[in-house]
């Protein structure tokens, strides 16, 4: 999904009172985001937020 306040993509890890909480792809802290910020990630967001992954695997 995709916050679009901030651009940020993220996975849907869950709901706590009126807000979604999402984690960034790479890992890290999740954060809030009203649901009616949020959207389906385009193909190219998704592809682009794994190949952020995959690089930082390999130190690039």
């Amino acid at each position: 999904m995709v916050d679009t306040r901030t651009n940020r993509v993220g996975e849907v890890m869950g709901n706590e009172g009126p807000y979604t909480q999402l984690r960034p792809v790479k890992g890290g802290k999740e954060w809030d985001a009203p649901p009616s910020t949020l959207r389906v990630a385009t193909a190219a967001e998704g592809m682009s937020a794994k190949v952020a992954v995959a690089n930082g695997r390999w130190g690039r």
